[in-house]
Formats: C-alpha cells, sequence, structure tokens
C-alpha cells in the first residue's frame, strides 16, 4: 500500500517581476527615434524637432540640418550640415556664427564648431498648432496652469485637465 501523502499548502512566495513588462509609448519612442537619427548623424534627435526654436522662424523656413557628426569618441566640437534654400545661402554663411552661438546653447555645452552649407530645396513644414480643446476646462483646473510658459505643454495640459473633467465614471479600454 502506498502512503497517504500529506498535501501541505506551500508558503506563498513573492511575485517576481516580469520580464516582459508592459511599457508606455514614451518610454519606447526615444530608443527607436534614438536609433534612427544616429544612423543620420544627429545625436539628439531634438535638433531636428526644435530648429524653428534654436534658429527662428525666418531661418528655419529656408534651412534644415541634415546632420551633426563629431570627431570619433567626442560629443563636442562636431560638424553641423545644413541644407539651405538657394539664394539663402550667402546670408546663412553670415549668420554662420550666430547658428553655432545658438545650437551650442541649446545643447549646454561646445557641441558645434563648423557649419558646412549645402544648397537644395526644403521640404515645406506645416506650423505645429495645438490641438482645439473640444470642452471647456473647469476654471480651478485652469488657475495652476497660468505659469507655464510653453505654450504648446500649456496646450496639452489643458486637453488632458478637460479631458478629465468630461469623464464621468472608470475609464473603459476598448
Amino acid at each position: 500500500m502506498e502512503a497517504p501523502v500529506s498535501k501541505r499548502p506551500r508558503p506563498p512566495q513573492p511575485e517576481q517581476p516580469r520580464a516582459n513588462r508592459s511599457r508606455a509609448v514614451a518610454e519606447l519612442l526615444p530608443a527607436i527615434g534614438g536609433a534612427a537619427f544616429r544612423r543620420f548623424g544627429f545625436v539628439q534627435s531634438s535638433i531636428v524637432s526644435r530648429w524653428p526654436d534654436i534658429v527662428g522662424e525666418r531661418w528655419a523656413n529656408v534651412s534644415a540640418p541634415e546632420s551633426l557628426r563629431f570627431p570619433p569618441g567626442e560629443k563636442r566640437d562636431g560638424t553641423l550640415n545644413l541644407l539651405v534654400k538657394g539664394a539663402h545661402a550667402p546670408m546663412m554663411q553670415h549668420i554662420t556664427p550666430e547658428i553655432m552661438e545658438r545650437v551650442n546653447r541649446f545643447f549646454g555645452y561646445a557641441a558645434v564648431a563648423r557649419v558646412q552649407i549645402r544648397q537644395g530645396e526644403i521640404a515645406a513644414r506645416e506650423p505645429r498648432r495645438a490641438p482645439p480643446s473640444l470642452k471647456t476646462m473647469p476654471v480651478e483646473m485652469g488657475q495652476g496652469l497660468k505659469g507655464i510658459v510653453d505654450p504648446e505643454l500649456r496646450a496639452v495640459l489643458e486637453s488632458l485637465a478637460a479631458g478629465v473633467a468630461a469623464s464621468t465614471g472608470v475609464p473603459r479600454i476598448s
């Protein structure tokens, strides 16, 4: 005869962290975009996306950064390659020191030591506009957002606050 096997309850073990946890999209995007931008010579993708903020709308409409290349093993004294619309190239040569200063101020260190200009056609960019809010935001939610200087960030936060105020009950994911 077989001896009865006693079934003792196992003590609860602490839950192991999941290796394949779900991650926010914002957590994944810098890695995806960063690899593509590094392949084309951009160490930091923000120089492309924030070009109008760096050089101003006037010069951003006639120029676009193509690449930012650093000497091997360095992260300073790089060469910024610009694509400039035809007849604007001589003027861009005159303001090259100002462009270098603005880009270096944007990075916070001497990232650019040279600027190379190439003439070509610039793709027309649509001006970035924040989407209009569908519903008005409650006054008490808007008071805390008045101190935010960046208009794009303020518009996004106002839209988020309006969405939160308009929602009822538990959010549903479909």
